[in-house]
């Protein structure tokens, strides 16, 4: 596998399953990641051998949200940054059931490719957490997905304290469907798979058709113009520093 090839496609048994794999940047979001992991759903949505997509990743870190690094400077909205609510569009609207493997942490825009799959299934020590309002960001695009998941007071809360919750939280709170110690994980998404892969194709996708008409719909203009100008702010751009520096943002209350 070349250097620049950030995400893992395997394609057997009716399963396309789609691994993260870029373990050094713990599997952020950059815009490589963003447009292989884009083109890979496009592909497996479109392959009728697909019955189940499976979102699965290497390394300790599920997914760790935006790349930091690419967001520097002020600049996303030049980065590609669209592609993201594109494939949380894709994720949610897919005629095939997905369904996301976390073994590990998932923060900000990973905590809403997680929500945005029909099924969760996480490790006992995985952990989440909206880690944007720490940054000086908004949790706006992810909300789109994370909102009607989760219970209404449980997200309010842990957005605004930004604070990290275990695997058990985000299973009381909606976010996480079924939780299995971490040994367990690929057992019990096997599982899933089995049980999902028993309903019939045009069925599965008029049932999520259904189901997915029943919630909000998905309209990111507005909460994308809102995420790139708080990336492009002051604020934003500070805490993008501290977090990078290793260092409080300055508007923390200082000891």
């Amino acid at each position: 596998m070349s250097e620049d090839k950030l995400l893992q496609v395997e394609v057997a048994r009716g399963v396309a399953t789609l691994t993260l794999d870029s373990p050094a940047n713990r599997n952020a979001l950059s815009r490589a990641m963003r447009a292989q992991l884009r083109q890979a759903l496009t592909d497996a949505f479109a392959d009728d051998e697909v019955r189940v997509v499976v979102l699965d990743h290497t390394g300790r870190v599920f997914c760790s949200g935006m790349d930091l690094a690419e967001a520097a400077g002020g600049g996303v909205q030049e980065q590609g940054v669209r592609e993201f609510p594109e494939i949380l569009q894709t994720l949610w609207s897919s005629p095939k059931p997905v369904l996301a493997a976390v073994r590990g942490p998932a923060r900000a825009g990973g905590v809403g490719l997680a929500a945005a799959c029909d099924v969760v299934v996480a490790g006992a020590s995985a952990s989440f957490g909206f880690s944007e309002v720490r940054l000086g960001l908004v949790p706006a695009v992810i909300s789109a997905v994370v909102l009607p998941r989760m219970l209404p007071h449980v997200a309010h809360r842990l957005m605004l304290s930004g604070e990290v919750f275990d695997a058990a939280a985000a299973a009381a709170g909606g976010l996480v469907d079924v939780v299995v110690p971490d040994e367990q994980v690929s057992e019990a998404v096997a599982a899933q798979v089995t049980a999902l892969a028993a309903g019939s194709p045009t069925a599965l996708a008029e049932t999520k058709r259904l189901l997915r008409a029943r919630q909000a719909g998905l309209d990111f203009d507005p909460l994308l113009e809102l995420s790139a100008r708080f990336f492009a702010g002051e604020e934003g751009q500070e805490g993008i520093a501290a977090f990078r520096e290793k260092r409080p943002a300055r508007w923390v209350p200082a000891d």
